[in-house]
C-alpha cells in the first residue's frame, strides 16, 4: 500500500527519501535531464532522471499513462511552479520500476480537456483521472462523512431499506424488475424509501437516516439522474420546526466542514405562494434581485383591446425590471427573449425602455398616467428596461421566473461563489393535473395537511395547504420533506380526496395503511439530494460531474453500453416476450 500521496510532500521533506507510485502525466527530455510529471489522485509532482542513472533508458521509453513506481530524494526546485501544490520541490529518481504500459488515450488527462462529454463518458475510467473529477469525488466523500457523523451524534440510527420493493404510485414512473420465481409479477426499484422509513417510525426506531439509492424513470436534465442518492432522514415526536432545525443545522455543518463557509441560521422562510408571486418558482435564486411585480391594477382601466381582454378574463399583468441594461436589448435580442418565454406558453413579451424618452412595444397603448404609475410602482430609473407578460397566472409567473434567471445568467448578475439558502414552506396539498383531469398530490399522499385545512380536503382542494417544506440553495431544490399523516382517519380522507379507490388503496398501500392502526407516533422527516448538494458545493452546474459513473440525458451508460439486450434464455426464465415497437 502507498505510504504517501504526491501532494503530501513539500519543503519539510527536503533531503528525505520517498517512494511514489502513480501515472505518467507528461515526459520532457531536455537533451540530458528527463523530467516526468507523476500524477496520483492528489495531484502532480515532478521527477528528475539524470543521464548517468541506470534507469535512464526506462525513463526515455515512458509514455503518458504508464504506471510507474519510483524512489528518490526530495530537493528544492530552482524555479518554483505556482500552478501545482508541490511546485517548490522535485524528486531526484534513484530507482524506477515500470509497472504497466498504456495504449494511447483518446483524450488528454487534463482539467481543461477539449474532448466531448460523449467521449469522456465512454471512457469514464480515464476521465476520473482528471483532478477536477477526483476532487469532486473527494468532496462528495467529505460531505457524506460529515452527514453521517453529525446524525450519529444526535442518536440517529442508519438503517438500510429494501431495493426490491412493491410498485406504488408516487409521481414518476417506476423501474420494474421482473420476478423469475413469480412469473408475471414485478418488483419495483424505490423512488424513495418513503413508506419504509415511515414504517420504521411505526416500529419504534424514532430516529433514522440512510444514504439511500433512489430510482425514477423520468426525463432527465443537467441536475437529474435516473438513479440518484439522497440523505433520507425520519424522526418521531416532532413538528415542522424540529425537522427544519435538524436539517438546516446539518446543512450548515456540511458547509463549514467541507468548504469552511459559515451559514447564517436560522434560514429565511418563504411561503410557497410568496415564492411564486415574487420569483415565479418554488425554488427561487436569491443571489440577485429582480422581483416579479404585479401591475394588473395599474392597467385595469386600460381601454386597449389587448389589456381589456386580459382584465375581462380575470388574468394578470406582471413585470420585471432589468436595471441599467436598456441599451443591451436591441429588437433582435428582445425577439430572442420572446421566443424563450413562449417555451413556457407565454403569448409574447412586451417591453418598455426608459431613457430621455420612453419607447417600447406597448408604449402607444398606455396613457401618460399609466406609464408614470408603472415607473413609480417599479422604481424605474433611466436606462432600465421593463419586461411584461400577461395572461393566465401560472403561465405569467412561470415564464417571468424563467426569464428572470436567464437574464441574470446572461448578464453575469450572479456571484458563483455566493450561497443563498432558504426554506420554502406551506406547499399546497394538491395540484391540478390536466393529464388526469383531477387534483393530485403536490408531494405525496402521506403528507399532513395544515390542521386548519383537514376539514377542507374534500370540499376545497384548491385552498388546502400542507406541512411540507423544501430547502433551496441558489435556485436548486436541494431537499425537502414534510410532517406525515399518522392518523388512519386523516389518511383515509386524503386517499378519498385524491380519488383513490378502496381497491387501489388495498392493492397499493394495504400493508402500510394497516400499520397505521397500531399506535403510530407523530413523525416527519426530510431528504437531501446528495448529488445536487455536492454539485452546488463543487461549483458545477452538471450533476454528472459529481457522480463516478453517471448516465447520459437519455438514461444510458455509454461506457458499459447499458441498457442492452439479454439472452432468450434469460427472458424465457422470466416469462417475458419482447415485442417489436413498430408492430
Amino acid at each position: 500500500m502507498k505510504k504517501i500521496f504526491n501532494n503530501e510532500i513539500g519543503i519539510d521533506n527536503i533531503n528525505q527519501l520517498v517512494e511514489l507510485t502513480g501515472w505518467v502525466n507528461r515526459v520532457r527530455n531536455l537533451g540530458g535531464l528527463i523530467f516526468i510529471d507523476l500524477r496520483d489522485r492528489s495531484g502532480l509532482i515532478q521527477l528528475v532522471v539524470n543521464p548517468e542513472s541506470k534507469y535512464y533508458t526506462i525513463a526515455e521509453s515512458l509514455k503518458n499513462e504508464y504506471v510507474i513506481n519510483v524512489s528518490g530524494k526530495v530537493v528544492e526546485r530552482i524555479t518554483s511552479n505556482k500552478k501545482i501544490e508541490t511546485g517548490k520541490i522535485e524528486v531526484i529518481v534513484e530507482e524506477l520500476n515500470l509497472i504497466n504500459t498504456s495504449n494511447e488515450v483518446p483524450f488528454q488527462i487534463i482539467d481543461d480537456v477539449n474532448a466531448s462529454e460523449e467521449t469522456r463518458l465512454k471512457y469514464r475510467y480515464l476521465d476520473l483521472r482528471r483532478n477536477v473529477l477526483s476532487n469532486n469525488l473527494k468532496l462528495r466523500h467529505k460531505i457524506t462523512m460529515s452527514i453521517r457523523n453529525y446524525l450519529d451524534k444526535l442518536d440517529f440510527l442508519e438503517v438500510e431499506t429494501p431495493i426490491l420493493c412493491k410498485s406504488t404510485p408516487e409521481g414518476a414512473r417506476d423501474y420494474l424488475v421482473p420476478s423469475r420465481i413469480f412469473n408475471g409479477k414485478f418488483f419495483a426499484l424505490p423512488q424513495s424509501p418513503q413508506i419504509y422509513k415511515q414504517l420504521l417510525m411505526v416500529g419504534g426506531i424514532e430516529r433514522y437516516f440512510q444514504i439511500a439509492k433512489c430510482f425514477r424513470d423520468e426525463d432527465l436534465r443537467a441536475d437529474r439522474q435516473p438513479e440518484f442518492t439522497q440523505v433520507d432522514v425520519e424522526m418521531s415526536f416532532v413538528d415542522e420546526s424540529d425537522v427544519m432545525n435538524i436539517c438546516e443545522n446539518l446543512v450548515a455543518n456540511v458547509f463549514k466542514e467541507t468548504k469552511d463557509i459559515d451559514v447564517k441560521l436560522p434560514l429565511l422562510k418563504m411561503k410557497y405562494d410568496d415564492a411564486i408571486d415574487m420569483y415565479g418558482t418554488d425554488k427561487p435564486d436569491l443571489r440577485f434581485d429582480m422581483h416579479i411585480c404585479n401591475i394588473t391594477n395599474i392597467l385595469k382601466d386600460n381601454k386597449s383591446d389587448l389589456f381589456k381582454k386580459v382584465i375581462d378574463n380575470n388574468e394578470i399583468i406582471n413585470a420585471i425590471v432589468v436595471r441599467d441594461l436598456k441599451d443591451k436589448y436591441s429588437r433582435k435580442e428582445i425577439d430572442k427573449l420572446t421566443e424563450y418565454v413562449k417555451k413556457y406558453k407565454a403569448n409574447g413579451l412586451a417591453y418598455l425602455k426608459f431613457g430621455n424618452e420612453i419607447t417600447g412595444s406597448i408604449v402607444k397603448l398606455l396613457s401618460e398616467e399609466e406609464i408614470n404609475s408603472i415607473k413609480d410602482e417599479l422604481a424605474v430609473n433611466n436606462n432600465d428596461i421593463v419586461f411584461i407578460v400577461f395572461g393566465q397566472k401560472n403561465i405569467v409567473k412561470t415564464s417571468l421566473g424563467a426569464l428572470r434567471s436567464k437574464i441574470a445568467k446572461d448578464n453575469n448578475l450572479i456571484k458563483n461563489d455566493d450561497y443563498k439558502l432558504l426554506w420554502v414552506t406551506d406547499f399546497p396539498s394538491f395540484e391540478w393535473s390536466d393529464e388526469e383531469n383531477r387534483f393530485v398530490s403536490c408531494h405525496h399522499p402521506f403528507t399532513m395537511p395544515k390542521d386548519e385545512d383537514i376539514d377542507k380536503l374534500l370540499i376545497d382542494k384548491a385552498n388546502c395547504y400542507s406541512k411540507a417544506y423544501d430547502i433551496v440553495i441558489n435556485g436548486y431544490e436541494v431537499g425537502g420533506g414534510s410532517i406525515r399523516i399518522h392518523n388512519q382517519d386523516v389518511q383515509q380522507k386524503m386517499f378519498e380526496a385524491l380519488e383513490i379507490s378502496q381497491k387501489d388503496i388495498d392493492e397499493k398501500f394495504g400493508f402500510f395503511v394497516n400499520a397505521l392502526k397500531y399506535g403510530t407516533p407523530p413523525h416527519g422527516g426530510f431528504a437531501l439530494g446528495l448529488d445536487r448538494l455536492t454539485m452546488i458545493l463543487a461549483g458545477t452546474d452538471n450533476i454528472r460531474d459529481v457522480i463516478a459513473f453517471p448516465k447520459t440525458t437519455s438514461s444510458s451508460d455509454m461506457m458499459s453500453e447499458a441498457p442492452n439486450v439479454v439472452s432468450e434464455k434469460q427472458l424465457k426464465e422470466l416469462g417475458i416476450e419482447v415485442s417489436d415497437k413498430d408492430e
